[in-house]
């Protein structure tokens, strides 16, 4: 296994060989940061507790215990940070969140020390490269099933963690992908609290397509009603994401492993944890819920970074390449700057790339690029208006920046929730997997934004097209443009008033614990069989 080491007190590396405990090639629990250990040869697992004040998870009580185990990918990671944050800090309860040696420094950079760290060694699986834990890691888009299935050999360690504590915890909360361990937690008496990362809007739909799909998902057509949605839900073909439209082709690796290892565990699960709030996503509850088993809910306990208190004061700190003083100085001149990140997932064209950046430069508004590529350059001068980057970017302190009028974004459910609580309007320019319904979502439905015309079988979206949207997006004086600042100001407020006390998603997070709790000895009571 590699070795990884212990993170202490925030995030300082420290290898302690005392943090190392096995049990059957599984992790012992940590307690107050020691180990205990069964010597049968195997693997160890590391527990990484914070020091001073962490709550050890060796507590002989589950009912105010959760576990938390994300996906191993930034974007699906960081919703579930702040679970574990607004659980612990908010609520009170002991909070675990289990993990790789590979990603207990980024997961312990993003926890209070009062939440708990356990790391299962990640299982050698060629042609994955060792020491690649995260996707944001592997080398190349044909490994990423590759990845996925070399995640699922993760049940026999976790299984031996879940049976190595005193009691069972009061819910796992895990990762849609990770669909092997809600049999592993039902087998230990222990409901499974499902996330996908998606709003209730793009997981209702698409649960809706993959079970009654239309005639043909060939693109060009017409838009048409999403089979049980309100009536105003219609997508077009080419918005529909291609692991549903692939859904029905047995030969589709992708869809072999989503029916081997994540359809019947999905909607088995005891409830569906949404990173959302009632004022974007309230109405497509029903239709969410109707997927799963009778009795199941969906809790709409977003935007969880909100939920989590985080505040922006350290994001400030980590700008290494000065976006922050460069807004302060566009604000200082009175110019409204448009932001443009694709997240860290989609891969766009050098011939992309140019012609976004001469559409930028062409607007004559001001623009701060986030750019993930390490081998484009651009082939015009940006000039003193614009600013690429290549490292590191505070979004949320970016997006909230006064000088900052409007993002141009991939359309990540993140990302949108990001933009939306900064009151920022969003050019929806999505790119793979739901950023289609999303970018349906905040520019048709919430009215907060503006998609650009991404053509089937066009490649390259020209300058012409994005000089116009970004005018669109940001003329301050247009109508359009008025309107898309005054929705996107609403679904601020909304998102604020959600986490604040008494606000939809606060009781819907303590609603869920507190349900969690009053059903916590029936449950152990059943077992496993209806689990």
């Amino acid at each position: 296994m590699p070795n990884a080491a212990a993170a202490t007190n925030g995030g300082t590396p420290a290898g302690t060989a005392n943090a190392t405990a096995a049990t059957n090639g599984a992790p012992a629990t940590a307690n107050n940061g020691g180990a205990a250990a069964t010597p049968n040869g195997a693997p160890p697992a590391e527990a990484h507790d914070g020091a001073n004040g962490a709550a050890p998870v060796s507590s002989s009580s589950g009912r105010d215990h959760v576990v938390i185990f994300p996906f191993m990918a930034k974007g699906h990671m960081l919703p579930l940070l702040h679970l574990a944050t607004a659980l612990s800090a908010r609520l009170r309860l002991r909070v675990t969140l289990v993990t790789t040696p590979g990603n207990v420094a980024f997961a312990r950079s993003h926890l209070p020390a009062s939440v708990s760290l356990v790391a299962l060694p990640f299982p050698p699986f060629p042609p994955l490269p060792a020491g690649v834990e995260s996707t944001d890691a592997v080398p190349c888009p044909s490994l990423h099933l590759t990845f996925l299935r070399a995640t699922a050999l993760l049940r026999r360690p976790f299984a031996d963690f879940l049976a190595a504590l005193p009691s069972p915890p009061l819910a796992l909360v895990s990762d849609f992908f990770l669909g092997f361990t809600r049999r592993v937690a039902a087998d230990a008496g222990v409901r499974r609290v499902v996330f996908n990362g998606m709003s209730a809007f793009a997981s209702a739909i698409c649960k809706a397509l993959a079970a009654s799909p239309p005639p043909s998902f060939e693109p060009g057509g017409a838009a048409f009603h999403v089979p049980g949605m309100p009536e105003h839900v219609v997508v077009a073909a080419e918005e529909v994401p291609d692991g549903v439209a692939k859904r029905g082709d047995p030969d589709n690796p992708f869809t072999r492993f989503f029916v081997d290892e994540i359809s019947d565990s999905d909607v088995r699960s005891w409830g569906v944890l949404v990173n959302s709030f009632a004022a974007l996503d309230e109405g497509y509850v029903p239709a969410l819920q109707s997927f799963y088993e009778p009795g199941a809910r969906a809790w709409l306990v977003g935007p969880l970074f909100l939920a989590a208190g985080d505040t922006l004061e350290a994001e400030k700190e980590k700008d290494p390449e000065g976006c922050l003083p460069w807004l302060d100085e566009m604000a200082a001149q009175s110019r409204s700057a448009v932001y443009v990140s694709f997240g860290t997932q989609a891969h766009v064209t050098d011939a992309q790339l140019d012609e976004l950046l001469h559409g930028l430069v062409r607007s004559g508004h001001p623009f701060l690029w986030a750019v993930r590529s390490d081998t484009w350059s651009p082939p015009v001068e940006v000039g003193p208006k614009g600013r690429v980057v290549r490292g590191w970017v505070p979004q949320r302190s970016v997006l909230a920046h006064t000088a900052v009028g409007g993002f141009v974004s991939h359309c990540g459910w993140n990302s949108v929730l990001e933009s939306l609580a900064a009151g920022k309007p969003v050019l929806a320019w999505p790119m793979i997997a739901e950023q289609h319904l999303n970018a349906r979502h905040v520019a048709d439905i919430i009215g907060a934004g503006v998609r650009i015309a991404v053509k089937a079988g066009v490649d390259v979206v020209g300058r012409a097209e994005v000089e116009e949207k970004v005018r669109e997006l940001m003329d301050a004086d247009s109508k359009a443009a008025k309107s898309m600042r005054e929705r996107a100001a609403r679904a601020q407020q909304a998102a604020k008033s959600a986490v604040s006390r008494g606000g939809t998603s606060a009781m819907a997070l303590q609603n869920l614990v507190e349900e969690l709790q009053r059903t916590y000895d029936d449950a152990l009571g059943k077992g496993a069989k209806v689990l």
